[in-house]
């Protein structure tokens, strides 16, 4: 098995990220100092969730790897557990619905005994054959292919999906020496979470044309090619203390980071708007809940993956 070994570059780079985040705080208290009539609770809630989820990413990352995967777990189980909770579900699924929240424990499992044949097709095809087995011998009919569906499409975002970065974990040390596994996940969440931040802090600015009015209306081409821009700067700038990437990749990996973070996003967006709720769940204050939070990393974690296991493992 591999011991996780936190770098001397990670924890330089974890340092980096805290600092942004105190520098984060001290502008809202002086915002706060400069407009005491205005209200910035939602902006003082963002950061503060923000300390609370970096502390716990940090630990979980710095301990030891059985811990980081029983983290990465956790996070699925909760967001597959928000999204069963938004979607309309049959009554007569619900014994099925248990054997949906077993495959978590089954995926990491394989992570555990980095056993890559079993991980990537244990969901989408042995969860995908048995799911609606389950189903046809509850003998219900009705809605059946929307309930198969909606079930699977969970499983694959907020399951497999996310199990990749637990997976960057497994990949061997000395392919990665600067950074490491450890390296590479915060590499990933790193980017994946400034380019959100990027996006719409340039949309805020500058955002003048809607790019998907339909699904999220405060999207606009600016924050969007703003978030790009300043996630391909730091992807060059990263990418040498804390990955193997070369200076070419180091640049692929910064267009392509932003574009599926993008994506991710509003195709969850998407998947709120057509059930009618604004967050999908309330326990990020100021985010929403934890699918808000890792909806573009839904599509980020498995392009990263299969694009440094191709080239780099």
């Amino acid at each position: 098995m591999i011991n996780l070994a936190v770098k001397p570059n990670v924890i330089w780079a974890v340092a980096g990220v805290f600092a942004l985040l105190l520098l984060a705080s001290i502008i809202v208290s002086l915002m706060q100092w400069r407009n005491p009539h205005k209200n910035y609770t939602e902006l003082r809630q963002r950061v503060n969730s923000w300390w609370g989820m970096i502390i716990v990413f940090t630990l979980a990352m710095a301990l030891n790897r059985k811990l980081s995967l029983v983290f990465f777990g956790l996070v699925s189980f909760l967001a597959l557990k928000e999204y069963l909770s938004l979607i309309p579900t049959r009554r007569a699924d619900r014994r099925v619905l248990l054997w949906a929240y077993l495959t978590i424990p089954m995926q990491y499992y394989w992570i555990h005994l980095e056993w890559y044949g079993m991980f990537i097709i244990f969901i989408p095809v042995y969860a995908f054959l048995f799911m609606p087995m389950r189903m046809v011998m509850i003998g219900e009919t009705k809605e059946f292919l929307r309930a198969a569906g909606t079930l699977h499409w969970g499983l694959m975002v907020t399951v497999f999906s996310v199990s990749h970065l637990s997976f960057l974990l497994a990949l061997p040390e000395d392919h990665n020496p600067v950074g490491g596994g450890a390296g590479l996940v915060l590499f990933l969440v790193f980017l994946t979470e400034f380019n959100d931040v990027a996006q719409y802090v340039w949309g805020k600015m500058l955002g003048r044309h809607k790019i998907v009015p339909k699904v999220s209306p405060n999207k606009t081409w600016e924050g969007f090619l703003g978030g790009v821009a300043t996630t391909l700067l730091c992807s060059w700038l990263l990418a040498p203390w804390l990955t193997p990437l070369s200076l070419v990749h180091s640049l692929a990996v910064g267009v392509m980071i932003p574009v599926a973070g993008f994506i991710g996003d509003v195709v969850i967006s998407a998947v709120k708007r057509d059930i009618g709720v604004k967050d999908s769940g309330s326990l990020l204050p100021g985010h929403g809940g934890i699918l808000d939070r890792i909806d573009s990393l839904t599509y980020t974690a498995p392009l990263f993956f299969h694009f440094m296991r191709y080239f780099y493992f």
